[in-house]
This record gives structure tokens, C-alpha cells and sequence, in this order.
């Protein structure tokens, strides 16, 4: 939990350093932007080779060199004089972060029994959103009273301990023997639906949650102080969804998947509706928040059920798709944004949500066709 913690902080962290790390090394901020994006797209791409390279480690040693990564990216990173060092450093860390979420969740739910596994990724994902409620803004505030160095140089304490944690207490075993190694129901096609429904509400999310400031601000009519409350406010719904559906993993894993994209389009689609009236937009963007963590949790969950092979592999496939919907939804958002307006933005990103909708219940109809009436010789 704490490494989860810890790697979702570092990855956000540029986003509230704009500036300090902007003027300390003298270039723009929309430079300091790609410290994001290019660690989004990173992980995108690196997930699954990865994940195939290192398929015969034992995942202890996995676990103990990409924490080992993200203390010496995080150090290096914390005494950068340049920008070249910078981006290097969070190169780094995104490899180790790309890995991270492909071992991390069988590792984790392989030490309890099968039916508490649910709950078991759901603290994790709680960790994870802790990220963006508590780390990022401590690390926002500490950056700008104490330089941007303290907070990515407190990145490598925390994960240090982790590293520490993680090398001398977790059991070491080949990876095909680990107990959560394949999936509980194999199934090729359900994997490859929730995978792309994962893509799409992913676009769809971060087509409009990029530009959700100017949403607020433009279509809303809220003012800057109010709309910084409502982004705590979306952190802390985001957290409470992750909260609520870890609870429900272990007894509805597909069904929970299936809520949470479906809260997530309604919740975009009514901020195009309804944005323009403050009471409205605010009932919105709680739905949107508490749907955003629950969807790619639920999608992990998914995989440790439906992996046709390791389900390393399936995470690691999983996340990479995520991880470029997120830039691939970036990139729309921003096109759309000067083509139809912020709203049109939100239009988009609900439509795709929508589409993930459609893409699970297009695989729940053909399972249903398949299996046949009751009684009759359908295959099962």
C-alpha cells in the first residue's frame, strides 16, 4: 500500500510543480507538462514488454528492484540542475512503475485466500487514491514553502521503506508457483472486452477530467477558490468510490466493473447537460470522481478472474491499454477543446464511456446467446 502510494504520488507530482520547477530550471511550463505525459506514455508502452521479459523472476526480486528504481530515480531526480536529468530520472521511475502495477496485485492477493482478494487490490487502489487526496497536494504545498527538491527527495524515503519492507519479509517463490500466478476462469474473451472497455473509459475520462478547471470555471461559472475545493472535493469522491466498491469485488467482480463505467458516463454526460446550472455540475463531478478509481480497480480485479495465461501478463496488458487512453484522452480533449469548447469535450469523453458500456454488455449479450435457453443443448 505504501509503495502504491508512493508511485501514484511521484507520477502526479509535476502536475501541482509547474511553476517552481519551471522557473528553478529555466524552461516553460508546458516542458514540466511533459514530465507527465511522457511518464504516461511510458508506462503505455513499456507495461507489457516488461512484464514478458521478467515473466521468470521470482516476484520478489521484482518488487525489490523497481522500488530499488524509484529510490535512485527519486534522488537523482531531487538533485537535477538540468532538465534533460529531470526527464531522464522520470523515465525511469515510469519503467519501474510500469512493472510495479504488473506484479504488485498477484504478488499482493496471492498471500491471503481467494476469497478475500477483492478486498485485498481494494486497499491497494485505496492507497492509490490516497495519492491524488493527500500526496500530491502535501507535496504541491511542501514544494512551494520548502523548494520541489524536498518533496521527489521524501518520494525516495518513503520508497525506501518500502524497498526494505518488501526484501526481507516477503516470501520468495518462482513466479508459475505463486498462488494468484493464472487467472480463477480463463476466458480470451472476456479479457479482451474489458481491456478495451478499460481504453475507452480511460479516453473517455481524461478528455474531459484534463481540462476539468477550465470546465468549472468557463460552463459552471465557479470561481478559482471554489474550484480548487472541488477538486479536493473529486479526490475525496474518488477515494470514497474505490472505497465502497473494494467491498464488492470478492462477490460481483464483472457486475462492479459494469457500475463503475456506467456511473462514469452519466456522470460526464450530465456535466455536458446540465454543467451550466452550479448544483448540477457539482452532483456530476462527484459521480465522475467516484466512478474514476473504481473503473481501473475493477478492471485490475477482472484480470486476476479472466486471464487467459499469467496474470501478470493480463495486469500488464491491462494497465498499458489504461495508461494510453489517459494520453490518448489528453490529446482529444485538447483537440475538441479548440474545435467545440470545453463542453464538447465532456460530450466526447462521455460517448467513449458509453461505448465501454456497450463493449460489456455486447460481451454479456454473446455469453448469454452462447450458453442458450435453460434446458436446452446450448454449450455451457
Amino acid at each position: 500500500m505504501l509503495a502504491a502510494f508512493t508511485f501514484n504520488t511521484t507520477e502526479s507530482l509535476p502536475i501541482g510543480l509547474l511553476e517552481p520547477v519551471s522557473a528553478s530550471l529555466r524552461v516553460p511550463v508546458s516542458a514540466v507538462g511533459l514530465l507527465v505525459t511522457g511518464y504516461g506514455v511510458t508506462v503505455a508502452v513499456a507495461s507489457l514488454p516488461l512484464a514478458h521479459a521478467l515473466r521468470a523472476v521470482p516476484r520478489r526480486h521484482v518488487l525489490t528492484g523497481v522500488l530499488a528504481a524509484l529510490v535512485v530515480s527519486s534522488l537523482v531526480a531531487a538533485q537535477a540542475t538540468s532538465y534533460g536529468v529531470l526527464l531522464l530520472a522520470r523515465l525511469l521511475t515510469a519503467l519501474a512503475q510500469a512493472l510495479f502495477w504488473a506484479v504488485t496485485g498477484p504478488v499482493a492477493v496471492g498471500l491471503f485466500a481467494p476469497g478475500a482478494r477483492g478486498r485485498v487490490l481494494g486497499a491497494l487502489s485505496v492507497a492509490g487514491s490516497l495519492a491524488l487526496v493527500l500526496g500530491v497536494p502535501a507535496g504541491t504545498w511542501l514544494g512551494r514553502h520548502a523548494g520541489w527538491p524536498v518533496p521527489v527527495a521524501l518520494v525516495a524515503a518513503l520508497g525506501f521503506v518500502s524497498l526494505v519492507t518488501t526484501a526481507a519479509l516477503l516470501p520468495t517463490a518462482r513466479p508459475d508457483d505463486e498462488p494468484a500466478a493464472y487467472g480463477t476462469g480463463p476466458d480470451t474473451r472476456r479479457f479482451k472486452a474489458v481491456v478495451a472497455a478499460g481504453f475507452l473509459s480511460a479516453t473517455g475520462a481524461f478528455a474531459g477530467y484534463t481540462y476539468l478547471t477550465a470546465f468549472l470555471g468557463d460552463v459552471s461559472g465557479f470561481s478559482a477558490d471554489t474550484v480548487s475545493a472541488l477538486f479536493a472535493a473529486f479526490g475525496a469522491a474518488c477515494l470514497a468510490g474505490v472505497g465502497a466498491t473494494a467491498a464488492l469485488l470478492d462477490r460481483f467482480p464483472y457486475p462492479a466493473l459494469a457500475a463503475a463505467v456506467a456511473v462514469q458516463a452519466v456522470g460526464m454526460l450530465g456535466l455536458y447537460a446540465a454543467g451550466g446550472r452550479p448544483v448540477a455540475a457539482v452532483v456530476f463531478l462527484v459521480l465522475t470522481g467516484g466512478a474514476l478509481g473504481p473503473v481501473f480497480m475493477t478492471a485490475q480485479n477482472a484480470m486476476l478472474h479472466c486471464a487467459p495465461g499469467r496474470t501478470d501478463i493480463a495486469l500488464a496488458a491491462n494497465s498499458g491499454a489504461y495508461n494510453a487512453g489517459i494520453a490518448a484522452g489528453a490529446a482529444l480533449g485538447g483537440l475538441i477543446l479548440s474545435l467545440a469548447g470545453v463542453r464538447g469535450a465532456f460530450l466526447a469523453g462521455g460517448l467513449l464511456t458509453g461505448g465501454a458500456c456497450a463493449v460489456l454488455l455486447g460481451e454479456r449479450l454473446s455469453r448469454a446467446r452462447v450458453r442458450g435457453p435453460r434446458g436446452s443443448s446450448g454449450t455451457p
